[in-house]
């Protein structure tokens, strides 16, 4: 484990100045995209070549840095705002047939996620996906992955709940299933909405800096922050 990478807030206290190390993990809670499987990042390259069609000028890097963590309702309000007008009324299927044809040829899980759920049937842990994705799309990536039977039947999407992240919403309602209270639910994100969310939600979060930098994770107030699964593997067992 990198001593530079990984990193607790100072004295990992939670809110009622607890240590956070200390604090029995009673469930985990995985985002989807860019946790269980590798498709935030073909997701952003497919949507920021139909914001240019629609002669919006955005870069991968912002596409990224706007969309990341937004449910699709939250990302095509933005985009409508900044077109001044509605989308084209095809604009979200196309999304989904081009994604899904990328997904097809290109998408694998996160590299040692399986190894971390794993570790938590070993240990009998609970674990649950708290995703902004909808149901449909978390069915194609997680299937085309073969997560989905392992996942089915844990799964909240924030099209469920009154407000998506960074509001904790999905995050109180995956802990609502779990039958685990939220101070006892840990999570993991790789965006800093979800990070919010998670804080908001009165959890501890691991924050996986895969596409958001490691300076970020921490200022967003990510519980502690790491760079691959092995990583969080080893701090969920600790």
């Amino acid at each position: 484990m990198r001593a530079d990478v990984v990193s607790s807030r100072e004295d990992a206290l939670d809110a009622n100045g607890n240590d956070g190390a200390s604090r029995r993990t009673g469930a985990v809670i995985f985002d989807c995209d860019g946790v269980l499987v590798d498709s935030e990042r073909l997701m952003n390259v497919v949507f920021t070549g139909m914001l240019n069609e629609l002669g919006l000028s955005y870069s991968f890097a912002e596409t990224t840095h706007t969309f990341m963590g937004r449910s699709m309702t939250s990302c095509m309000q933005i985009v409508e705002q900044e077109l001044g007008r509605r989308a084209p009324a095809d604009f979200l299927r196309v999304l989904d047939e081009r994604a899904g044809a990328v997904f097809a040829r290109e998408l694998r899980t996160v590299h040692g996620v399986e190894a971390v759920l794993d570790a938590l049937d070993l240990a009998g842990t609970p674990y649950a996906v708290a995703s902004s994705g909808s149901y449909e799309k978390m069915q194609v990536t997680l299937g085309i992955t073969g997560l989905l039977p392992r996942l089915a039947g844990r799964i909240t999407s924030a099209t469920e709940v009154a407000h998506g992240k960074p509001a904790p919403d999905v995050f109180l309602l995956a802990a609502t299933r779990l039958g685990v209270p939220p101070m006892q639910c840990i999570v993991i994100e790789d965006s800093l909405l979800g990070v919010q969310a998670a804080l908001a939600a009165g959890m501890r979060v691991i924050g996986y800096a895969a596409m958001v930098s490691a300076a970020d994770m921490r200022t967003a107030g990510a519980t502690h922050v790491v760079t691959t699964m092995a990583e969080v593997e080893a701090l969920l067992a600790g």
